[in-house]
């Protein structure tokens, strides 16, 4: 379906459609604090049971997502012991899997024998579609990295590692999108990564993006956009194939895992709907961990968790952060918007309409790692983490848009117009009011209550229950805990024992770190979409 992705230059009637649906996250979300709140005090009773209903909702929800991400991180350590590249030629028809037959003993050769059992399937299943397999040495991927102010220091290392991986880099084209208003020292660095890193590569390339383009906003999406217009031309002129494109878009500080561009190809050869796909590998935090500060290392892990918990379940998968797509997509739905600050959500969105919901994400169980966000001091950085998760949590501005489309969208079923919207709203919605809930408005019974209400029996027995659950939540927060450290990198440079266990113990200060750097700023973006305070992009600040 052709639709404006934009909220910008509407209707009267689609401007009121607009301004209903940016006011409704961040009224409920209100609505449900204030309302708890409000209800304790003068239905005492009556917000006591609504405080415990809440809270064994909780608590079930917690357990669910607990479980899945045990699964999902046991199949992302399943799938560390394939040969991605082994894979992907077995998938083109050019290789078999003796190549990757190395020495594995008990948990890793069970692993392994699994993780080859599901792929065996999926390679056979690809043997029996009639539709032609691409070759996968005609595949050429197409890195393009935006960037503002990002230190050298940090671009090499991302650069490195997609000149060092497994995949061949001579099927590699790196694009610096550097914008115009980055100071010289910037744009001078990247002419001298490029020189030092061209040889490596099929291409590498430098795009200046220039400021003060009418109808854009200065956001990410803009930048990337005129980039991979010029790239166009550029594949246009040699006579490549978009379908042979396959595009990743990354932030300056990602590091990709050395099998990660292998296996990519390998899942775009054998997904069915390739050409209708987005690839999304799990982000992880772990650039300079060691470095961070405890409140930033504990947030991020749970980002991590996070995508984690949602590969697990394809069907409802949007991409986050960096992922890859193939270019015929990006110029079929004519590239991100130049008007949105959550670029990275809004390019999957802007594909599902398109394509009437026949799209998808699909999880690749490899890793990008970035920086933990690290300003110096702790309280610079608290500074940025919060406008970064702000900036994360603005992601609800696609919510308008996307009901707009869907009241347009015969061709998507009733069933997924509300799953997705459902998804999106609930989400956003929890993340603004849950921590507040847990933290305070559940105990607001007990310290606000009435004469009447401390003589029943609900007075006592409520905090009880409160109490009980939230020692309950104390399970997941040890699986949390222990994944959280074999996640850690491995390091040549050992680290103290005091070290390891000041990183265990700041996962105790969770509930105040996801208070103030998780929910506060998550209500914060939906009040401003709210009242119509419009955001614009602010880089995050990251030192090494």
């Amino acid at each position: 379906m052709k639709f404006n992705y934009t909220a910008q230059n509407l209707s009267v009637e689609e401007y009121k459609w607009q301004r209903f649906f940016e006011i409704l996250p961040g009224l409920t979300s209100w609505l449900i604090i204030v309302g708890l709140v409000v209800l304790t005090i003068f239905q005492p009773i009556l917000g006591a049971c609504g405080v415990i209903a809440l809270m064994l909702y909780w608590i079930l929800r917690l357990s669910y997502l607990t479980i899945f991400l045990l699964i999902s991180f046991f199949r992302f350590s399943m799938e560390k012991e394939i040969d991605w590249l082994a894979l992907a030629h077995l998938a083109s028809g050019t290789g078999d899997m003796s190549r990757s037959n190395r020495t594995r003993k008990g948990l890793r050769a069970f692993k392994y024998r699994l993780a080859y059992l599901l792929h065996k399937k999926e390679i056979e299943q690809l043997r029996k579609n009639t539709q032609p397999v691409p070759s996968m040495d005609k595949l050429i991927h197409l890195v393009m990295i935006p960037i503002v102010n990002e230190p050298s220091q940090i671009l090499e290392q991302s650069i490195q590692s997609l000149a060092g991986g497994s995949f061949s880099a001579k099927q590699l084209l790196v694009v610096l999108a550097v914008e115009e208003r980055s100071s010289q020292t910037i744009q001078e660095n990247a002419i001298r990564l490029q020189k030092r890193f061209q040889k490596y590569f099929y291409d590498f390339k430098i795009i200046v993006h220039p400021d003060g383009i009418p109808g854009e906003a200065k956001v990410k999406g803009a930048n990337v956009t005129f980039a991979a217009k010029k790239m166009a031309a550029y594949f246009n002129e040699k006579g490549i194939q978009y379908e042979n494109v396959i595009l990743s878009c990354f932030d300056a500080d990602t590091v990709v895992d050395p099998q990660y561009f292998a296996c990519l190809t390998y899942q775009f050869l054998v997904c069915p709907d390739r050409l209708q796909s987005s690839f999304q590998p799990v982000p992880v935090y772990t650039n300079n961990i060691w470095q961070a500060h405890g409140f930033t290392r504990v947030l991020e892990m749970g980002a991590s968790f996070f995508q984690l918990i949602e590969a697990t379940n394809p069907e409802k998968l949007v991409t986050f952060s960096s992922h890859s797509m193939s270019f015929k997509v990006l110029a079929d739905i004519n590239y991100w918007p130049v008007d949105m600050i959550s670029d990275d959500s809004s390019i999957f969105w802007k594909a599902f309409i398109y394509y009437d919901g026949h799209y998808q994400a699909v999880p690749l169980y490899v890793t990008v790692s970035m920086d933990v966000v690290d300003a110096g001091s702790w309280w610079r950085t608290a500074v940025n983490v919060y406008k970064q998760k702000r900036r994360w949590a603005w992601g609800i501005e696609n919510f308008p848009i996307i009901l707009r489309a869907f009241m347009k969208a015969e061709q998507i079923s009733f069933y997924d117009k509300f799953r997705y919207a459902f998804k999106m709203f609930e989400s956003h919605v929890s993340w603004a009011t849950w921590a507040f809930i847990l933290s305070f408005v559940g105990w607001v019974p007990a310290l606000l209550a009435s004469r009447t209400f401390s003589e029943t029996v609900l007075y006592y027995t409520a905090p009880r229950i409160t109490h009980l659950i939230l020692n309950l939540s104390l399970g997941a927060l040890i699986v949390s805990i222990i994944l959280s450290l074999l996640m850690l990198p491995k390091r040549k440079v050992k680290h103290s024992f005091l070290k390891k266990t000041g990183f265990t113990l700041q996962w105790f200060l969770l509930p105040w770190t996801f208070i103030f750097l998780g929910a506060l700023p998550a209500l914060d973006a939906q009040t401003r979409l709210m009242f119509g305070k419009y955001m614009t992009f602010w880089v995050t600040e990251k030192k090494r």
